[in-house]
Order: structure tokens, then sequence, then C-alpha cells
């Protein structure tokens, strides 16, 4: 089990990358191949530049201003940050879309037709899942952990490092914004009774 859990470790930001690069190809494919409803595409565009909103922020605090950190790296970064700026983008672009399919299944029927509490509470609670999901993974995988500050404290421990609030206020916020851009965005793809 050891041995494992340090394998993963040891190619957590490989992983991490792999997933963030491939996200957008299976998006593309599922688009082209009609799995998807056609606004899908575009939507993961619009997930990936509410990502940047934060991901550029954090990882520039980190980076440039010098005390301006507001998470440490457990296990040193194998790229520039700017890559990690553009993957974790891209992740954020599937969440945001795996946010459409839990909305979806919660809600039974189509989605993003009109606005609805049921889609709008799911993507929350997704958004909620998720945040918790990754930080968790992150320090699992000891790649990285949020600093606590006035601004940021914990909400609880997990194998020894903060679990914050800052992540989850932001993906408090972020999956509504996310919500109703995509109930203006989608009859503008595909038409109002697409």
């Amino acid at each position: 089990m050891d041995t494992l859990l340090e394998i993963y470790r040891s190619n957590f930001y490989l992983i991490d990358f792999m997933i963030g690069g491939l996200t957008p190809a299976v998006v593309y494919f599922l688009y082209r191949t009609g799995r998807v409803p056609k606004f899908v595409w575009p939507l993961f565009w619009v997930g990936f530049a509410i990502g940047l909103s934060w991901e550029v922020p954090m990882q520039v605090l980190n980076e440039v201003v010098e005390g301006g950190d507001v998470h440490r790296y457990i296990r040193p970064l194998p790229v520039h940050f700017s890559v990690v700026i553009v993957m974790h983008s891209l992740w954020d672009g599937g969440i945001f879309l795996a946010g459409i399919l839990s909305a979806r299944l919660v809600c039974k029927g189509p989605v993003l037709q009109e606005f609805r509490w049921c889609e709008l509470l799911t993507f929350i609670l997704w958004g909620q899942a998720s945040a918790l999901a990754v930080e968790m993974t992150s320090i699992s995988g000891q790649a990285w952990v949020y600093i606590t500050r006035p601004w940021n404290p914990p909400l609880f421990h997990f194998m020894g490092e903060p679990v914050t609030v800052m992540i989850q206020a932001i993906w408090l916020l972020a999956p509504i914004v996310f919500y109703f851009a995509a109930l203006k965005i989608r009859p503008f793809v595909e038409g109002p009774s697409g």
C-alpha cells in the first residue's frame, strides 16, 4: 500500500497535467461526434475562462509577489507556474461540465433551458464537493496545500494539513456565475428551442 501511495505521489503532477490536457480533447471528441449538446463545447471554454479568474492571481501571487503566497508546494513543481495556470483552468472547465451532468442526473430532463433552483443548487453542491476533493487530493498527493491566513482559515485538517475556506468560497461563487452564463449562452448557441 505504501508503495502505491508513493507511486501516486511521485507521479501526481504528471497525472494532474495529463487529465488537464486530455479534458478539452475528450470534450471536443464528444462534441464533434454529437454525444453532447452543441452548447457544451463553448461552455467548456467559459468554464476555462472562469477558472483563469482565480488560477492566474493565485499563481502570480505565489511566484511574483514576495510574501503573497496563497499556497505552498509540498513537492516542487516540475514545470513553470504558467503550465499550472493553463492545466488547472482546463480542469476547471471540465469540472463545470461535470456540474451540468450532475444537474441532469439530479434534476431529471434537459438542463439549462430556464432557471431552476434544482439545477443551481446541484451546481453549487457539485462545486463544493469537487473543491473539497481537489484540495484533499492535492494534500494526499503531497502536491500543494493552501496557506492559512486570517482571510483563509482552516475548515478542518486532513493528513495533518489544513483544508481551507478560500477554495470553498471560490467554488461557492463560481458555479453560480457559470450557471447564469450557461443559461444565456445555451440559447445563443442552439437557438431558443435547441
